[in-house]
């Protein structure tokens, strides 16, 4: 059998009713953050099983020590890789991610497994993928391509978790 082995998780997803709430809470109970919020993000290229439908969703990321945190909150009803798992009011853990360096070969690498794409997109100069694989572990898994520009990216808000103190603020822009 195939493998993902060489990739670690880089994050952790949760779907909530309100990334806000959420950003504040982990920040209260874990230190995580500082968070970037990203409401009613848009993407350029979209696929949700087939159809363009493409939901209304925010999205908070921060870090808490080297795992990224991540929160989804979804405004409206459409049929999403959300909605396939929670219903309005619902929340729960949501999907792991992975980054990878050939998007194109892990994307194949999961079909030859036997794994469905639920959804794929092109946003912020990026491919991403989500594989329904909740009948290995529960939940969805992303594939994330890992270009200098996101890499970069990813590691100034994981500075800025190292350097963050209690009481500093939960939100930062995003740059």
């Amino acid at each position: 059998m195939t493998t993902l082995d060489r990739y670690a998780f880089f994050q952790n997803a949760y779907f909530v009713d309100d990334v806000e709430v959420a950003c504040r809470r982990w920040n209260e109970l874990f230190g995580a953050g500082p968070f970037v919020v990203v409401p009613h993000h848009r993407t350029d290229h979209f696929d949700y099983r087939g159809t363009g439908q493409e939901a209304d969703v925010s999205y908070a990321f921060g870090y808490l020590a080297d795992m990224m945190i991540q929160f989804i909150q979804q405004h409206d009803e459409t049929p999403s890789i959300y909605r396939d798992m929670y219903a309005a009011g619902e929340e729960g853990f949501h999907h792991v991610g992975l980054l990878v360096h050939d998007f194109g070969a892990e994307f194949a690498r999961l079909e030859s497994m036997g794994f469905q794409c639920a959804t794929r997109l092109y946003a912020d100069g990026v491919d991403a993928a989500y594989f329904d694989t909740r009948e290995a572990n529960g939940c969805f898994t992303e594939i994330h391509g890992d270009p200098p520009h996101i890499l970069a990216t990813f590691a100034g808000w994981r500075r800025a978790h190292e350097l963050s103190r209690s009481g500093e603020p939960v939100f930062m822009p995003r740059s």
